[in-house]
């Protein structure tokens, strides 16, 4: 378990300190702002989405802990290209890995993000990895803004 913690550590400040797609897009057609008002994190998500419901692009800008840049940073990386479908299926298989749900034993989409898995042992750092994956869910879903708390959190109502 201490090889995967290393991975983990390894991977999180790398994509901290060196966050892919990280700025605005031109040409979103769909921008989200995901906040974590419990320690302040905040992302804004854009994507574009062509005609056959592809995601063609994907960026983010914002500033939180090491946990929630690197998980947006990862997350553009691993949607960009996936049909909407797809995308909203891998984000669902995130939170649900985040929340102990999924069984990372059987069939799934995550590949390298199961790096997160660890997240889940830290039950006050699971919203932070959860945060920019909100906002890609509404962004997606055409809402303008999300949290991880009361209302806004798309999850606390299943």
């Amino acid at each position: 378990m201490s090889d995967m913690r290393a991975l983990y550590q390894e991977v999180i400040l790398d994509h901290n300190r060196k966050p892919r797609n990280f700025g605005p897009l031109d040409g979103a057609n769909r921008v989200a702002q995901g906040t974590n008002p419990l320690c302040g994190d905040n992302y804004t998500i854009y994507a574009r989405v062509n005609d056959d419901d592809i995601v063609e692009a994907v960026s983010f800008e914002g500033s939180g802990c090491a946990i929630s840049k690197a998980a947006a940073s990862m997350m553009t990386t691993r949607i960009k290209g996936k049909k909407v479908e797809s995308a909203e299926q891998l984000i669902e298989e995130f939170r649900a890995m985040l929340t102990g749900e999924l069984d990372l034993q059987a069939d799934h989409s995550l590949g390298h993000l199961t790096v997160f898995e660890g997240v889940a042992q830290l039950p006050q750092r699971v919203k932070c990895a959860v945060l920019p994956w909100h906002a890609m869910h509404a962004a997606l879903e055409g809402d303008e803004e999300t949290s991880t708390e009361g209302d806004s959190d798309i999850w606390s109502k299943e």
